[in-house]
């Protein structure tokens, strides 16, 4: 977390305990995941509450993308030379 998200310690850190706090809540879901969190500008602005919400919308969306098969990718066919 930089100044940028928030001047004051008190309030990157309060960020920073509302984000591992949701994403303990929501380990077993999220299990095998590497996460990086970036905050974006007026994070400081929200409240705990929404923010846990916001989190919890956030880790449901990212644990639906990583079950499924990576079907963005194109299926190379072994007989085409």
């Amino acid at each position: 977390m930089s100044k940028k998200t928030d001047k004051r310690a008190v309030g990157r850190n309060r960020i920073k305990r509302v984000v591992r706090d949701s994403f303990r809540h929501h380990q077993d879901v999220l299990n095998g995941l590497d996460i990086i969190f970036l905050a974006r500008q007026g994070i400081k602005d929200v409240d705990n509450p929404e923010l846990h919400k916001r989190l919890e919308k956030a880790w449901k969306q990212l644990a639906k993308k990583a079950q499924k098969p990576n079907s963005g990718q194109k299926q190379r066919n072994s007989s085409q030379k």
